[in-house]
């Protein structure tokens, strides 16, 4: 039987105690390739961890069945991608992050599925972009299909209204995972209660330095978490 290879930050979040989902992490057996101890520092993390550092899934000894390969989902995420101009690796990496691909999670604050949506706020905010009214089901958000093409239509939401004016596209790609986690008004708060200043303000850095901004500046400590998750994801999948 042949192996799969999830990633390492996974496993790390679990043992440090901080997933926020205890669900999120596949079904089976883990076992870590050449583990070290993590870095403060997020890229130093991600040189150090990257190929070589993994975890291995091994046959599960009866403890359920095993979520489908994220390949099974390459078609559905191609497709929102292309719908809403969104970056395809984006949306697998929040994926990564939300729910391990594993489309039945459920958190404790009820955010559903793949990308982990709250169906009155992000589900609701999707259906309107869509010209629909209400908001989505639990058993819709169950659907992988359904909840890409929803989630994906939230990260074009982000991008297009709330994050419109933010220039650098690695800048906007950070910021919208931030915003993803923890909404926009929080994160451009940190730099002016005024979203046309806040915007100005970001667009006088670099994306390194909007990313350390968020992480000392940012007053709720999932957001420079979720950032650093993500972004880890998300450069191990571009290789």
């Amino acid at each position: 039987m042949s192996l799969q290879v999830v990633y390492a930050t996974q496993l790390i979040e679990r043992s440090e105690g901080f997933c926020e989902n205890k669900n999120r992490l596949p079904y089976g057996n883990f076992t870590f390739v050449g583990v070290r101890q993590r870095p403060a520092n997020g890229k130093q993390y991600f040189r150090q961890w990257h190929n070589a550092r993994r975890l291995v899934k091994t046959p599960s000894a009866g403890t359920g069945k095993p979520h489908r390969h994220p390949v099974a989902y390459n078609d559905y995420i191609r497709q929102a991608a292309s719908n809403y101009g969104v970056d395809e690796t984006l949306i697998k990496a929040i994926i990564q992050v939300e729910s391990g691909f594993n489309p039945n999670v459920v958190s404790t604050s009820n955010a559903v599925g793949l990308m982990q949506l709250k169906a009155s706020t992000a589900g609701r905010d999707a259906y309107r972009m869509k010209g629909r009214s209400g908001q989505p089901s639990s058993r819709e958000l169950k659907d992988p299909a359904v909840n890409i093409d929803l989630g994906t239509a939230y990260i074009n939401i982000l991008q297009s209204q709330q994050l419109a004016g933010i220039n650098n596209p690695q800048t906007l790609r950070y910021a919208t995972i931030v915003s993803y986690v923890n909404g926009a008004g929080a994160m451009l708060r940190t730099f002016s209660s005024d979203k046309r200043v806040a915007v100005n303000r970001i667009n006088q850095m670099s994306p390194d330095e909007f990313y350390q901004h968020i992480q000392k500046k940012h007053p709720a400590p999932q957001a420079p978490r979720y950032l650093w998750k993500v972004t880890t994801a998300y450069q191990a999948m571009s290789q």
